[in-house]
C-alpha cells in the first residue's frame, strides 16, 4: 500500500503584529491552506471554512511534510482544534530537521534556490495583504507554489542526502540530511 505523504503550507490573515506577537500565533487565522497528497496526486486548497477537513487530511496521512511546520502552521491551526497536532501528526519539519544540523534557521527560499534554481514567488506578508484586498487566488496561487517548492525540496533531499542554501554571504552551502 503506497505512503501518504501530505506536503503542507498555509497562510495568515494577520500578522504577528496584528496578533500580539509571535507568541500568539493562534490568533493569526488561516487564510488559506494547501495540501499536496502523493496518494491522492493532487493539490487540495482549504479555506477557513475548510478548515476541519485540512485537519483531518493531516491527521490521516502516513507523514506531513513542510516548512517551519512545528512552530508556525500547526500552531496556527491550533486555535481550530482542540487535537495536539505537532503530537498526533507524524511530521517531517524540513526547517527544524535542517536547524538541527546547522545549528541556526535557514529559509524555504534561500534552500529551494540553492538547490534547485527556484525561488518563492512572494512572501507572507504578500499573502496578508491579498487577504486584505480579497484576492484568493493569489494566495492560492503562492501557497500551491510554496507546497510545490517544500516537495521538490524533500525529494531532492531524499535522492542525494543534502541539500544546498545560501549563506548570509550568499555562498552556496550544502547540508547532510537524512529524509
Amino acid at each position: 500500500m503506497e505512503k501518504d505523504i501530505v506536503y503542507f503550507d498555509l497562510e495568515t490573515q494577520r500578522t504577528a503584529n496584528d496578533a500580539g506577537g509571535w507568541d500568539q500565533k493562534a490568533k493569526m487565522g488561516m487564510s488559506i491552506g494547501v495540501t499536496y497528497s502523493t496518494k491522492l496526486g493532487e493539490y487540495r486548497i482549504f479555506q477557513e471554512k475548510d478548515v476541519d477537513a485540512l485537519i483531518k487530511q493531516l491527521l490521516g496521512a502516513d507523514l506531513v511534510v513542510g516548512f517551519n511546520l512545528i512552530n508556525f502552521d500547526y500552531e496556527v491551526l491550533m486555535a481550530y482544534t482542540i487535537v495536539d497536532l505537532p503530537a498526533q501528526c507524524r511530521t517531517l519539519d524540513l526547517m527544524v530537521d535542517i536547524e538541527k544540523v546547522l545549528g541556526h534557521r535557514v529559509g524555504l527560499d534561500s534552500v529551494a534556490s540553492a538547490s534547485l534554481g527556484i525561488g518563492k514567488t512572494a512572501d507572507g506578508l504578500d499573502a496578508i495583504r491579498w487577504w486584505r484586498e480579497k484576492r484568493l487566488l493569489e494566495i492560492a496561487e503562492y501557497c500551491c507554489y510554496d507546497v510545490k517548492c517544500t516537495k521538490v525540496v524533500h525529494e531532492f533531499g531524499q535522492q542525494n542526502g543534502h541539500v544546498f542554501f545560501f549563506d548570509k554571504s550568499r555562498r552556496r552551502q550544502s547540508v547532510n540530511v537524512k529524509w
